[in-house]
């Protein structure tokens, strides 16, 4: 079996305080800790490469990494269009020429449907080793001025190590799209655009939905999840989906206080940070960009 040994993480090193812009934006403190939930974001200068290096030193600071045979990157703000970004990260890394490397072009999902995609793609070619990178800054389209966006979006990156010597295992997956979602967070002409309102109503019917289909389909209920990750979209977001779900605090995360939504790298910057607590199953759920949406669960149980 293969799945994730271990995940190295970097965060954009400016620090904007979204307490500093409340006159500018006509919001207070109630909205940015209750609703947004993001104190400060986490920016950078730097491209893709960068924050992808910075993630792969830190993962190589806890973990021996060797014989990669698979390098996958998921991002929709690579730092040219031609050639693909996870070649030059390849390229960078100096890794074997014996490795299939590739990107995936997906948002707040694409942790998740990449996750699905390495597991498969390795166990099928009897890989032993790979790299799985998610880098999207979005502060690059972001228009400083659009209360909608601007207060909501970080820059980091993170690469999870897949192995067959690993802490856990994906148990199944599930995924979706909701079509009526799918230009409610669009960029064009560079600027990034969001409708808040859509994002929300998609998110907060959809995934209660979907999470409890996907326990439904395994014969498994919410007391026998430890820990339910959802994507970091706000924390409103968050708190409305726990609350659907009837969820105990304690069942739930919300840890992006201080660097803000980090799209694809949401879920494995909240995850790299419970990898050693003592849980069994783990329910993680990316949705946003595009409409799509998918889960999955991972489990220490083989």
């Amino acid at each position: 079996m293969l799945g994730i040994l271990d995940i190295g993480i970097a965060l954009g090193e400016n620090k904007i305080s979204n307490y500093a812009r409340k006159e500018k934006f006509g919001i207070n403190d109630e909205f940015i800790e209750q609703k947004i939930g993001f104190k400060t974001l986490r920016t950078t200068k730097n491209g893709v490469i960068n924050l992808c290096l910075k993630a792969f030193e830190h993962l190589k600071s806890k973990k021996e990494i060797k014989n990669i045979e698979c390098l996958i990157l998921v991002s929709q703000n690579q730092d040219i269009r031609i050639p693909h970004t996870s070649a030059l990260l390849h390229k960078e890394l100096e890794l074997s020429k014996d490795c299939l490397c590739f990107d995936i072009g997906l948002g707040c999902s694409g942790y998740v449907i990449a996750l699905a995609n390495i597991l498969s793609l390795m166990k099928t070619y009897g890989m032993q080793n790979g790299l799985l990178f998610t880098c999207d800054p979005y502060s690059k389209i972001i228009d400083e001025d659009d209360k909608n966006t601007t207060l909501l979006f970080g820059d980091g990156a993170s690469v999870s190590l897949i192995s067959r010597d690993f802490l856990y295992s994906a148990l199944a997956f599930k995924f979706g799209v909701a079509n009526e979602a799918c230009e409610a967070i669009f960029c064009e002409k560079d600027i990034l655009q969001m409708d808040g309102r859509a994002v929300f109503n998609f998110a907060a019917s959809t995934i209660p939905k979907h999470i409890n289909m996907f326990l439904e389909e395994l014969n498994l209920n919410k007391n026998e999840i430890d820990k339910f990750l959802f994507h970091q979209g706000s924390r409103y977001i968050v708190d409305t989906l726990a609350k659907r779900l009837e969820l105990e605090p304690q069942k739930f995360e919300f840890s992006a206080q201080t660097y803000g939504n980090m799209v694809s790298s949401s879920l494995p910057l909240i995850l790299e940070s419970i990898l050693k607590e003592n849980l069994n199953k783990i329910l993680i759920c990316g949705f946003g960009t595009g409409g799509s949406y998918a889960s999955s669960i991972l489990t220490k149980e083989i």
